[in-house]
């Protein structure tokens, strides 16, 4: 069991990530962890980035994260995790999704997006790559992606002694409670 940890997840809004940080959040609470959660989705609506931070251990005092003091960070996706970068301890790890969600200046053809971002950051760290948004349309529905991320997270930190999939069906709704479920599980087996 890990003692204590900082992990902040980055990505553009509708990427499912406030579900995410939710769910690691009250398995985290659940187990006995002091927790502090907190979320950034100034322009999420419109693409805009989507961080949460969260830190747990015995005793939490603080939900933010400073630079270079996060243990691992989740990048849903690949130009989030150059931005944030900086907040990766020099020995921690990178979950990235090989997903490309362009911004609006790269959408209207003044900007270009970052070419071999993944293999930049490949040379310089521990990185888990997975295309969550490929695993999620063969399980069924892309917007299960978020999960895929997340089975992969609690893998990379070994926290299985967590009754996961209780708390997908505590806060997910009914009717997605299964295919969240797989999409947890395949998260999972990938970061293996």
């Amino acid at each position: 069991m890990t003692e204590k940890g900082n992990i902040l997840l980055v990505g553009v809004g509708g990427q499912g990530i406030i579900l995410a940080s939710k769910i690691l959040s009250k398995g985290l609470l659940d187990a006995g962890y002091d927790v502090k959660m907190s979320e950034v989705h100034g322009m999420a609506q419109r693409g805009g980035s989507v961080t949460t931070q969260v830190r747990y251990g015995e005793k939490v005092y603080s939900p933010i994260i400073g630079k270079g003091q996060a243990d691992i960070i989740v990048a849903f996706e690949k130009m989030e995790a150059m931005r944030w970068i900086d907040y990766l301890k020099p020995n921690g790890k990178l979950v990235i999704n090989d997903y490309e969600i362009p911004s609006v200046p790269i959408l209207v053809g003044k900007d270009e997006y970052p070419k071999d971002i993944i293999k930049e950051l490949e040379h310089k760290l521990d990185v888990i790559k997975l295309k969550a948004a490929e695993v999620a349309k063969e399980i069924g529905n892309i917007k299960t992606q978020n999960i895929v991320m997340l089975g992969c997270l609690v893998e990379a930190l070994g926290l299985n002694e967590i009754d996961w999939e209780q708390k997908i069906k505590e806060l997910v709704k009914g009717k997605y409670v299964d295919i969240n479920i797989k999409a947890f599980n395949k998260g999972k087996q990938l970061a293996r």
